[in-house]
């Protein structure tokens, strides 16, 4: 039986009420944690990045607490978009990617938990429907697009809410030059409109409430100022400040929440079945290892490791140490070899000398005629062949009483004269590539130091995307020009209708600048193009502004083009 005092469901717009309000509360508790937690300058300044377009003079002005502020908003958005960015760009490429790649990331890209409930899932599907392969693919697809449209409403949003701090900022720059006083109350004022109409797009989105139960609510600034300017009853600066701090804890605490549903899976959740086999491996080597130490009573371990030791010091020896030291004793012992190659060069020279004269003492008893002093040993010695060829007619007689036996002497002496005359060329030629020798045994060693260095080159200087100085840092900072340009001339296409949308892409302008002064402010100080570098920057993110879409294109194309004459711009160091 039904209790008569039961009282009816509530009304789904009462449950929702109720959850949001509950929400805000969660996000206030969070804001106040991390107010409390903060042991640093809440207000602290920005290292580096597109700035406002604020006077100098208040820049240089020892930082004012307003100035702070304001850079603040400008930072924090901005690393929120960042965040976006980067979650997007990876449900991009998924999006891009065929439907088997769909299917790996929801089977093995997604984390453990996925990996056993997709399994049972896919193995339930092939019993009662057969092939499960259009299902994964659609409820990827599903997955993907819903995460792509969150993030792209979100960054939109976030993109339009920095375009309209750029366009107040820059309306009010005269105002500030000439009466900060008055005119920072009224900056902030128009500000804290803008927090304001951020909230309402946002919750406005029935995406975000329906998929994410979860709702943004920015405290109200309750100051006004009277018609005729006065500013009486007004604020100080720091409590604007610290009204303008809680906005932003509270806008990063939601966008935070928001990423916590939809960005990119962490590398340990994308990796972890790699991780998984490598610790599975890493395990089984510890076993095995524990299993032939001394820790099991056996002595593989010291015998492997002794092994080790002296192969290792078996290679330094054979390709490290004795090539140096041939190459020690070729370079700084030239002296002493070059006195060794001298006498042997001199016993050859006695082997040629007296070759000489045994040639002209045979032609001179053989022919009874002198012959010319400056008579050459081959012409001599074409005679003594000569005269060796009519003696061998008769060997056995010519052998005992004839010039057959000196004829044969002569030429075992030519014999080992041009044994000696080829030992001594030998010799010359390994001696002079006694160098290359060295220098070929230790390429090995040298081979394996420069891979060794250039691991740990890689490994120290990491990949930093467009702020490198290699060819795909420079690519990538071309890109991020080519992708500035494109907005605002998109944003110069618009008619006045489309104004929203206009302050959403120059809010992308500002953001995709913002990487790009980062990226090129190091490099242009090196080479001393910073100044005019800067200034162009700032000119591109003018030109993106709305108000001044009537600017004619030929402005663009003329920043543009002097922009990538800059040597931190251009496609490549050097191209041979």
């Amino acid at each position: 039986m039904a209790n008569s005092d039961s009282s009816p469901p509530p009304h789904p717009s009462e449950s929702r009420q109720t959850l949001t309000s509950k929400f805000s509360a969660f996000l206030a508790e969070i804001s106040s944690i991390l107010c409390s937690s903060r042991h640093f300058n809440k207000y602290h300044r920005r290292k580096s990045g597109f700035p406002l377009p604020l006077p100098s003079s208040l820049i240089a002005d020892n930082s004012p607490l307003f100035v702070n502020v304001l850079d603040g908003i400008f930072g924090q958005v901005l690393k929120s978009m960042h965040e976006i960015q980067k979650s997007l760009q990876f449900w991009q490429s998924r999006a891009e990617g065929t439907d088997v790649q769909k299917i790996y990331f929801m089977v093995l890209e997604r984390g453990p938990r996925a990996f056993v409930g997709e399994t049972i899932h896919m193995v339930a599907r092939c019993v009662k429907e057969g092939s499960p392969v259009q299902y994964f693919c659609n409820s990827a697809s599903n997955t993907i697009s819903k995460n792509i449209s969150a993030l792209t409403s979100l960054q939109y949003f976030l993109a339009t809410f920095l375009s309209q701090v750029y366009i107040e900022v820059d309306k009010h720059n005269e105002m500030l030059i000439n009466n900060p006083n008055k005119a920072f109350p009224t900056l902030l004022m128009k500000i804290d409109s803008l927090f304001l109409m951020l909230e309402t797009s946002i919750n406005n989105q029935k995406e975000f409430y329906i998929n994410y139960s979860c709702a943004l609510m920015f405290e109200k600034l309750h100051v006004s100022i009277n018609h005729d300017g006065s500013q009486e009853d007004m604020p100080s600066v720091k409590f604007f400040a610290d009204h303008i701090q809680q906005n932003l804890t509270r806008l990063d605490s939601y966008t935070s929440v928001i990423l916590s549903r939809c960005q990119k899976p962490s590398r340990l959740t994308l990796h972890w079945l790699r991780y998984t086999c490598s610790a599975v491996g890493i395990s089984a080597c510890t076993f095995w290892l524990l299993r032939h130490s001394r820790v099991m009573g056996s002595s593989d371990l010291d015998d492997w490791f002794r092994e080790a030791k002296e192969s290792i010091t078996g290679f330094w020896k054979s390709h490290v140490e004795q090539p140096l030291i041939s190459i020690r004793d070729e370079l700084f012992e030239t002296f002493r070899r070059r006195h060794k190659g001298v006498i042997e060069v001199e016993e050859v020279k006695l082997t040629e000398d007296s070759l000489h004269r045994m040639l002209l003492t045979f032609i001179e008893q053989t022919k009874d005629q002198k012959i010319p002093k400056n008579a050459s040993d081959q012409e001599m010695l074409e005679i003594v062949m000569a005269r060796y060829e009519v003696e061998l007619m008769h060997p056995i007689r010519n052998l005992f009483s004839g010039e057959l036996a000196r004829g044969m002497l002569i030429q075992i002496q030519k014999l080992k004269l041009d044994l000696e005359t080829a030992m001594l060329e030998l010799d010359q030629i390994l001696k002079a590539n006694e160098i290359n020798f060295a220098i070929l045994a230790a390429l090995p060693a040298f081979f394996l130091s420069v891979s060794v260095l250039m691991l740990g080159r890689s490994w120290v200087a990491r990949d930093k995307g467009a702020e490198g100085r290699g060819r795909l840092a420079r690519l990538q900072r071309r890109l991020l020009l080519a992708e500035i340009e494109r907005k605002i001339m998109e944003i110069q296409s618009f008619e006045n209708d489309n104004l929203e949308k206009a302050e959403g892409l120059h809010g992308l302008v500002l953001y995709n600048l913002d990487l790009l002064y980062k990226a090129v402010e190091k490099h242009a100080m090196e080479t001393g193009e910073w100044i005019s570098l800067k200034h162009d920057l700032v000119n591109l993110g003018r030109l993106g502004n709305p108000s001044m879409r009537l600017q004619s294109e030929y402005q663009l194309v003329l920043t543009s083009h002097r922009m990538e004459r800059y040597e931190c711009m251009l496609p490549s160091l050097k191209r041979h």
